[in-house]
């Protein structure tokens, strides 16, 4: 299985107990081929509550959709937060360095359209990795980013739906993106990882330029950029008995180019921590932003003028696992989104979460999930809608 579909599986273990065991096999000479990935989908059923989006009960940034005139229940089958996935990963060791590539392609379950052919797939990876275990890798190419990717990794709806499902036909729903961190979003990127010394490890890269996103930058990949995206973050794993944890800090800084005349820098910080004891486990996160925005890097960071506005969020997460090893999983988070200066009342406020899942492992690699989630957008004007969506599924990984 490839390293980030492991890192998937092993940072959603505090949610089910399933196994980041690899997929499918084959030597082909000098290279050791993996193929591998998951099939999930859910059945989603939400009750929408809250003005209609007119006047002051527009939210902009919320990510809880309105009610609409003729419907207040939304339903849908879709994937969850972790898209279908199929996966090729290569290794070999050639001239003392650990060599490898990984391609990686995304279909979608969620399609609304009645010939079902709507949606194309994702593609999220494409890189080359090089190095040695005594001096650390690089990596070259497409992947998850470096900023903010713990957070994601340790959401236990990284497995299930979390918020979103209400946006039926939407490639995947948000689990906690925007719910209490920022996406940590699939970038371009050139990056070190030092090697493991004893549990601490770090990650540091450039990343393309205009990784952000926003009503201001329709423009933008047309603007020319004077620097690369900085990401990076440190971590301290540890181990004993049926206690283990991490502990993780991770940084983003980027100039942002509105538009051809206004631009700014946006930057964000977080810091982490989870722990198994046990049956239970524990994850807390906080970050914090400068123009950074909130849901993704940038999104709403600033106004058209340029002047940035501050954010922050979090989430606290807590599962047990049963007797029969089903996974109980509770969690709560927030993000919220100041004004900057001049700014309307009806930007968004604050976007909250609460999940209650139940996560039970019906084989090795095959899992049964059912979630409920209630979900709040809330503007400056302190308008709010809410939603409410259970769901039920499962995923399976090979």
């Amino acid at each position: 299985m490839n390293k980030n579909i492991k890192l998937a599986v092993a940072g959603a273990v505090l949610a089910l107990s399933a196994s980041a065991s690899a997929g499918i096999i084959i030597p082909a000479g000098e290279w050791t081929m993996d193929i591998n990935g998951n099939v999930n989908a859910f059945a989603n059923w939400t009750k929408a509550k809250g003005p209609e989006s007119s006047g002051n009960n527009v939210i902009t940034g919320g990510e809880v959709p309105a009610r609409q005139a003729h419907e207040d229940n939304i339903i849908g089958i879709n994937t969850g937060l972790l898209p279908a996935w199929l996966g090729f990963t290569g290794t070999t060791r050639q001239n003392d360095l650990d060599v490898s590539f990984t391609i990686s392609m995304q279909p979608n379950v969620s399609d609304n359209f009645s010939h079902g052919d709507a949606k194309t797939p994702l593609n999220r990876q494409a890189f080359v990795t090089f190095g040695d275990k005594s001096w650390g890798s690089v990596k070259l190419g497409k992947d998850i980013g470096i900023f903010a990717s713990d957070a994601i990794l340790n959401d236990m709806t990284l497995l299930g739906v979390g918020a979103g499902a209400a946006t039926s036909g939407n490639p995947t729903t948000l689990g906690g993106i925007g719910f209490g961190y920022i996406y940590a979003g699939w970038k371009g990127q050139v990056s070190y990882t030092t090697p493991n010394f004893n549990g601490f490890q770090a990650t540091v890269g450039i990343t393309n330029p205009n990784q952000a996103s926003g009503a201001t930058l329709a423009a933008a990949s047309a603007v020319y950029q004077e620097r690369f995206g900085l990401e990076g973050k440190a971590s301290y794993a540890f181990g004993a008995d049926n206690f283990s944890g991490k502990l993780w800090v991770s940084g983003a800084t980027y100039e942002i180019q509105q538009t051809t005349t206004v631009a700014n820098s946006a930057t964000a910080a977080d810091i982490g921590a989870t722990i198994n004891a046990g049956n239970v486990g524990l994850t807390g996160y906080y970050y914090r932003g400068d123009g950074a925005g909130t849901t993704v890097f940038g999104g709403n960071g600033a106004t058209t003028t340029g002047v940035k506005r501050n954010s922050d969020g979090g989430y606290l997460q807590a599962t047990y696992k049963l007797p029969t090893n089903t996974k109980l999983g509770i969690a709560y988070g927030q993000s919220s989104l100041d004004r900057a200066g001049g700014d309307e009342n009806t930007l968004v406020k604050e976007n909250t979460r609460i999940t209650v899942g139940l996560y039970h492992p019906l084989t090795k690699h095959l899992n049964l999930v059912a979630e409920y989630n209630d979900t709040s957008s809330k503007n400056h004007f302190n308008v709010e809608r809410t939603a409410n969506t259970g769901s039920l599924g499962a995923i399976l990984f090979f």
